[in-house]
């Protein structure tokens, strides 16, 4: 595989080359790809399993075309990790905020093991922060949407 397409697919389409917060316009992108994919569900998945794939065979080769571990430009990881954290939510904008911002608060923050994740080599390292990160962020929304009631 070209060193060009890998970069088109792991900056999720030059999302990844935007000079500032890259990785918080790349969950963007992935929230509105959720609304667009969500309702057919083996679309969704299979999006989100393909995402989370391509994102483990190819980042460690974005370490290489980038010459640095874990670099800005690679975006597929918060991609993946943000199809997950809306993992069967409901559509609602209202829900999908929430989602994207509590995504955003433990992609950044990398609260407990999240930030030990990142010691993984190469494209595991990358990829597993922003899947934990959208694990988190899935069982929290679940929580709040289905039992407390209060998004």
């Amino acid at each position: 595989m070209s060193d060009k397409l890998i970069k088109l697919i792991i900056s999720f389409f030059y999302v990844g080359d935007i000079p500032f917060a890259p990785g918080t316009f790349a969950s963007l992108a992935a929230v509105f790809l959720y609304m667009i994919v969500q309702p057919v569900f083996l679309l969704y998945l299979a999006v989100l399993f393909g995402m989370t794939v391509l994102g483990l065979i190819l980042c460690g080769e974005a370490e290489r075309i980038y010459a640095q571990k874990d670099p800005s430009g690679v975006v597929i990881d918060e991609v993946a990790g943000m199809l997950l954290a809306c993992f069967l939510l409901p559509p609602e904008p209202k829900v999908l905020v929430a989602a994207f911002l509590l995504f955003r608060f433990f992609d950044i923050t990398k609260l407990y093991p999240i930030k030990n994740l990142e010691k993984c080599r190469a494209g595991l390292g990358i990829m597993m922060d922003d899947i934990m990160a959208g694990i988190y962020t899935n069982i929290i929304m679940h929580v709040a949407v289905h039992w407390l009631k209060i998004v």
